[in-house]
């Protein structure tokens, strides 16, 4: 047998055993390549690890993913997503210096080690709170916001709670320390993150991965670094937020991610691998839901007579626009309904209320809006009247 014959069955052999692990093994050879969690099967609540967990859709807060998502619970420091927020909405000048409260120093648990009669702003305290996750840090902001009365601040906090419409959420203290009536539910702290994620200050400190913040003390500048796996591994989309743990409260995470315009909320609580199931609950999310414009801005709706006036009718139109997360399947479920004046008497203004507009995923209600005029109308002038009556008398 010559060389160019033993080279070709060589070949011909190597190409059937390429063919014959294909067919035999086709899931091994295709696993080998995918990153990430995409294209693996979707993940549901009899997946998950977490004692409870949610994922919510920011604007809607639609649930799109939940085990035990209402069970009260533990949750470490992921009560600093409230302390920043009240510390956002209270502060005027987040980069106005101040000494903070000898009171915030030396706390047990995770520190940024504040020094007594140390200066810094309320910027660099979130960082310090946020990255960090100092426990110092989340008492000298109560100190400050609650004008030195720290059980202030935890009354602002609660006060928040109800003004979001949350019911199985308590807090005793600013940093998430262990304590019988301190107490949270995946879902409301879902909804809090998405509150403070309308935040641009809040947004901009949660997804920073490495900052340093001054101190007016000799040789205290802190170089803190973000521990949210999944944004410094650059998870597609991931804008951070915020980790805990505790012996009780066990392994916390709460996670942002953006992407095509749709921002999830995830949320694990009591969780064994909190980065990994976080992740998988996202990928699952975004992979079955899309965020469909349901109505978009500046919407005609209908025309509506004018008793009286220069002209028959105005017209009318929605100024809101609406997007919804939606399985490709669901988009025939959504339904919608205006419901306008009969009629109006001249004059009109323009930009007068006139209706309202409801959209309705089967019979539930998940958005109404105003209907208004799109312009103005004046009343009939005495020649166009006396047209009208020469008219109608013939």
């Amino acid at each position: 047998m010559n060389k160019k014959v033993s080279v070709l069955m060589l070949c011909m052999l190597l190409a059937i055993l390429i063919l014959m692990a294909n067919i035999l093994y086709p899931k091994t050879v295709q696993c080998a390549s995918l990153q990430g969690y995409n294209l693996l099967p979707s993940f549901d609540s009899q997946n998950m690890t977490a004692k409870a967990g949610v994922v919510i859709e920011q604007n809607s807060k639609r649930v799109l993913l939940e085990k035990n998502m209402d069970e009260q619970l533990a949750m470490a420091s992921t009560t600093k997503i409230m302390t920043a927020l009240i510390a956002i909405e209270n502060t005027d000048d987040l980069d106005e210096i101040f000494a903070s409260d000898n009171r915030a120093v030396g706390i047990e648990g995770t520190s940024i080690y504040l020094k007594r009669d140390e200066h810094l702003s309320m910027r660099h305290l979130l960082y310090g709170l946020m990255l960090a996750s100092g426990n110092d840090a989340s008492l000298a902001i109560g100190y400050r916001v609650g004008n030195g009365d720290i059980d202030k601040f935890v009354e602002m906090m609660n006060s928040k709670v109800q003004e979001l419409g949350l019911h199985n959420t308590h807090f005793d203290n600013t940093h998430g320390l262990d304590s019988k009536t301190h107490y949270t539910s995946a879902y409301d702290l879902a909804v809090i993150t998405a509150e403070a994620m309308k935040n641009k200050d809040f947004r901009e400190i949660v997804g920073t991965k490495f900052i340093q913040i001054p101190s007016n003390m000799p040789n205290q500048n802190r170089f803190l670094r973000n521990k949210h796996k999944l944004l410094q591994q650059n998870m597609l989309g991931c804008e951070g937020v915020k980790t805990g743990f505790t012996d009780n409260a066990r392994r916390c995470c709460v996670t942002s991610c953006q992407r095509d315009g749709m921002r999830l909320i995830a949320v694990v609580l009591n969780c064994q691998d909190m980065f990994e199931e976080s992740q998988k609950m996202l990928e699952s999310c975004f992979e079955q839901y899309k965020y469909v414009n349901v109505l978009e801005a500046n919407k005609y709706i209908d025309s509506i007579f004018v008793e009286n006036g220069a002209v028959d009718s105005v017209k009318t139109y929605t100024k809101q626009a609406f997007y919804y997360p939606l399985k490709d399947s669901e988009i025939e479920r959504i339904q919608s309904k205006s419901i306008l004046q009969e009629k109006l008497v001249a004059p009109v203004e323009n930009e007068k209320e006139v209706g309202e507009y409801k959209i309705y995923f089967d019979n539930d209600l998940i958005f109404s809006t105003k209907i208004y005029t799109m312009e103005s109308v004046e009343t009939k002038d005495y020649g166009q009247k006396l047209k009208d009556i020469v008219e109608n008398w013939y």
